[in-house]
């Protein structure tokens, strides 16, 4: 693939892999994935230390990352980055459009084409539509452009009904919805394309010539979601080895149980056709989790007294600061 992927593999040793590639419906993937678990606690302060090193690759394109690094422009690259962060209107799904952007690209090595961060110049522009757009390669001649679509909801099976509704919403109007997300990274690929090859193979991929027949080019849907797992107070008790096997089995178990209704939409006349790559996290207290990590994320994106000579020193910061709240 010539598109850089910015996410490195070594991201999913945080995780616990309850299980990988599990085959449903229309010969579709799904994961089940887990931070791991330390001291009878997800293990959330590692987690936002790595985020905090994916930050600005993710919030910025290719083109203005690899400028401002080669120009050594550190705290420039921070300070477009924050002002992109600044600017997006909270609806508590930043969480789970960074982690979409990070299994991705890390797991499924389909690199990012778009995200909803980069095209926000004002807080009114690109809020609809999908949370990102990818590229996988299938073989040399096979590509699918991944539209992204992230929900973080307590209740598993409301973020399930929620993620396919916004997928759906999409198709409506004989796909004018999904050829405008095109017409997105169309009128942005340059962006993203960090050399020759990569500009030569976008090309192809978005304006196909005559000579280009034996090209395939399809459309799928990938999904991240995160639900709330409760933890009760016996379970806080138990020792380290007992916690975890007894977390990890009730997540199994909760996804499990909810594979039929996936299974059910899938299968909807409305998807025939498309491949589906699904991430699911459990979280602990996810609502005021997230709440708590969004706000402390925009309070110190505004202090000034953040700023560093190096864009990991700042993301690190906040995360540090974020995770306090968090733990």
């Amino acid at each position: 693939m010539p598109l850089r992927i910015d996410v490195p593999e070594k991201f999913l040793n945080l995780f616990h892999k309850i299980f990988e590639n599990e085959p449903i419906e229309n010969g579709n993937k799904l994961n089940l994935f887990s931070l791991k678990i330390s001291n009878n606690a997800f293990s959330y302060a590692t987690l936002v230390e790595e985020l905090g090193d994916i930050l600005t690759a993710y919030a910025l394109s290719r083109s203005a990352y690899d400028e401002l690094c080669s120009q050594k422009k550190y705290t420039t690259l921070v300070s477009k980055a924050k002002e992109r962060l600044r600017k997006a209107e909270s609806n508590d799904g930043e969480l789970g459009e960074i982690l979409l952007y990070t299994m991705l690209e890390a797991h499924l090595k389909a690199p990012k084409l778009l995200t909803k961060l980069e095209l926000k110049t004002d807080p009114n522009h690109y809020v609809n539509g999908a949370d990102g757009v990818h590229l996988l390669k299938i073989d040399d001649n096979t590509f699918q452009f991944i539209f992204g679509e992230s929900k973080l909801y307590s209740d598993l099976k409301k973020g399930v009904k929620k993620a396919f509704e916004s997928l759906k919403n999409l198709l409506k109007e004989d796909l004018n919805k999904l050829r405008y997300e095109i017409q997105l990274v169309n009128s942005n690929f340059l962006k993203e394309a960090h050399d020759e090859h990569s500009v030569d193979l976008l090309k192809k991929l978005l304006i196909p010539r005559e000579n280009d027949e034996d090209l395939n080019i399809d459309h799928s849907f990938g999904i991240f979601l995160g639900f709330d797992v409760e933890i009760t107070d016996d379970e806080r008790k138990l020792n380290n080895a007992d916690f975890r096997e007894t977390i990890y089995e009730k997540v199994e178990n909760a996804v499990r149980a909810i594979l039929p209704t996936i299974n059910d939409h899938i299968k909807q006349d409305d998807f025939r056709g498309y491949s589906f790559y699904i991430y699911i996290v459990p979280f602990s207290e996810l609502k005021k989790q997230r709440k708590k990590m969004i706000a402390e994320l925009k309070k110190y994106m505004e202090d000034d007294s953040c700023k560093s000579d190096s864009p990991n020193d700042y993301f690190g910061f906040i995360f540090s600061k974020i995770i306090q709240s968090v733990r």
